[in-house]
This record gives structure tokens, sequence and C-alpha cells, in this order.
């Protein structure tokens, strides 16, 4: 089966509280092998809190590899004494929140899971934790290697950001050509490996206001977005536009497409959220699955027993999909001429094959 990594996010926050709901659901342990990174003490609180979730309980193990199926498996990232206070951002809650971090992306690297799924951070005291990233999304590039790309997907659409975590006076200045031209080439990759779309259509959105009407608002859909998108067509990628994003949304446009590019963040994940019900975050184009709920630590509710996790079971049901998905894709695309001396029982490479000429006399 399937070895899910789940990360604990803030302890101060609701990801406990989702991770638990999620898991309380018997008919889970039948679809992976949950492994939650985290401190025991903490989600031996919200269970108590909880009044509704009999059917939770975990045990823990010492490693991924101690882990047993239709269970719920728990790695305890915290010694020591614990200090659980929901609803506040405290620099313990950040410090939790990286160490269960840690460990479940080192036994990612390890081969010990197969995918990980993050509860949400506090981006703000988790810097205090030395973290100095961003966010997940940034952490998970930095680890593994690779451009990352920050995709929120739903049922309904799937929105891919040219970029991600920065100041909304630094988008204009970090948009290029090239930089969008490799976020289309990188969606259209996602969508054919990571949910199987043979050829996807992509639409991209405008920067400024009404897409710039011709220049009048804004130059950069005229020198830059229009051009990088010609050159996308010219490579086989199906991408259209720029669109005007108040008007793309509002109309229902979006249905048409396989995934949208938004030029930055809210101009991407303020329509999906209002549209969507439920999400999740996906980092895309990384050689690991990641997936995360696309909710925050909601202090505001935290500790209150409210927390919907429907965005938990989604993202964890999204991450076993891509991952089959990836084996499928591979599978489909591997070389068949290699396939079939590995068959035989030489596994060589295909330069070693002898092939038959072009042309024979």
């Amino acid at each position: 089966m399937i070895k899910v990594g789940i990360t604990q996010g803030d302890i101060n926050g609701i990801g406990p509280e989702v991770i638990i709901r999620t898991l309380a659901d018997p008919r889970m342990g039948e679809l992976f092998v949950p492994i939650i990174y985290g401190a025991s003490k903490a989600f031996s609180f919200y269970r108590k809190q909880l009044g509704d979730v009999e059917n939770f309980s975990f045990q823990i193990v010492p490693s991924a590899r101690d882990a047993r199926p239709k269970r719920v498996n728990l790695i305890d990232t915290c010694s020591g004494e614990l200090h659980i206070e929901p609803g506040k951002a405290t620099p313990e809650g950040g410090a939790q929140a990286i160490a269960a971090l840690r460990r479940a992306a080192d036994d990612l690297a390890a081969g010990e899971i197969d995918v990980v799924v993050t509860a949400p951070i506090n981006k703000e005291n988790v810097q205090q934790a030395s973290f100095g990233f961003t966010g997940h999304t940034e952490f998970f590039a930095d680890r593994f290697g690779g451009q990352p790309l920050m995709v929120m997907c739903s049922d309904l659409m799937k929105v891919g950001l040219a970029t991600i975590h920065v100041p909304i006076a630094e988008v204009s200045g970090l948009l290029s050509r090239e930089l969008i031209l490799e976020r289309l080439t990188q969606l259209r990759n996602m969508l054919r490996s990571d949910f199987r779309i043979v050829e996807p259509r992509i639409a991209v959105l405008g920067l400024n206001p009404h897409a710039g009407d011709g220049g009048v608002i804004g130059h950069e859909e005229q020198t830059i977005i229009r051009p990088a998108i010609a050159e996308a067509t010219a490579q086989g990628i199906l991408a259209f536009g720029p669109f005007a994003a108040d008007g793309f949304f509002a109309s229902g446009s979006y249905r048409h497409y396989d995934a949208v590019l938004a030029m930055y963040h809210d101009q991407g994940l303020a329509p999906f959220k209002s549209l969507s019900t439920g999400g999740v975050n996906f980092t895309a184009s990384l050689p690991i699955v990641r997936t995360s709920p696309d909710h925050g630590v909601a202090y505001d509710i935290a500790g209150a027993g409210t927390a919907d996790c429907t965005s938990m079971h989604d993202a964890i049901y999204m991450a076993l999909d891509v991952f089959r998905n990836r084996r499928w894709y591979a599978e489909i695309t591997a070389n068949p001429l290699r396939r079939y001396e590995r068959e035989r029982g030489a596994d060589v490479s295909v330069k070693d094959l002898k092939l038959p000429d072009a042309q024979e006399e």
C-alpha cells in the first residue's frame, strides 16, 4: 500500500483537528498507510477536545518502516514538554511544525514514504524556527530541486501561478516571456502525467485590468504575455489568451479549459477559493508528490471543534491519484524496445540495441 506522510502543521491551528477527523474514518485505512509526523501530546490533546471522533486512535512508531496498514501511525517529532495554546501564534508552534516537516521530508527523500500531505503552517512563526522559506512550496523545491509550480486544484478548475509568494510590487518585474513559457510547459506536462489529460487546453490571464486594453492600461500583455503564448503555441501547447481575469471567472469561461495560468497569487487564489467547494494546493513539477489543504491555520476557530476536514480528505486523495498516475504515465511513455529486452531478461540500454537500418537495399 502507498505510504502517506502527513505533517501536523501548526499545533495551535486546525491542522491536528482536520487530520484527526480525516483519519477517524476507518475506510481511509483501506486506501493507504497513514503516517503522521507530529507531537503525540498534541494529537492526544485534540483527541480529548473533540467529542465525536471515537474511532480515532494512533500508535507511535519509531520510523516509517515500522508503520502498519489499517492503523494510524505516528512518528513523534517532539521531545520534552509541549505547550498547546489553540488560536495563538507562538514560537513553539512554529518550531514544532518545522520539526515535523523536516522529518517527513527526510523520509520522503529516503523513500520511506511515497507522498507527503502537509497541514498548514504560519509563515510568520516558522521564521523564528530558522525556516528561511516563504512557504511549503519553496521548502520542497530547495529540498528536492527543480522549479516548483504552485497549482490550486478542485473538481471545478486548476489554477497555476506564474509567480508565487512575492510582494505584488515585484510581480511585473518578475514576469518574462521565458517564465510564462516555462510555466505553460510545466502546466501541460503536469496535466498529462499527473492528471491523464492527453492534450490540455490552458487559459492565460492578463496582468492588468481588462488585460491591458491593448496597451492603454499597461504593456505587459503586449510585450510579454502575448509573445509567450505565441511561442508556446508554436511548440504545440494549446494556450489561449490573455484574458481579463474578472470577466474570465465571472462569465464561467474557466469551465472550457483544463487549467488556468494566473500571473500572481491572489489573482488566481481569490476566484479559486470563492468558486470551489474545497480545494487542494499541489506542488507540481517536482520529483516528489506533495499536496496540502487549500486553507490556512485558521486560528480563529482552532480548538472549537468546528473545522471542516474536506480539503484534507481531498489533499490525501489527490496525492494518491497523482502518485498512481505518474507510475502509469512512466509506463506508457517508457521506451518499448528497452521494456522488450528487459522482459526477455536482458536489462540493456537503448544504445546497446542493434536496430535495422532505415533503408535496406
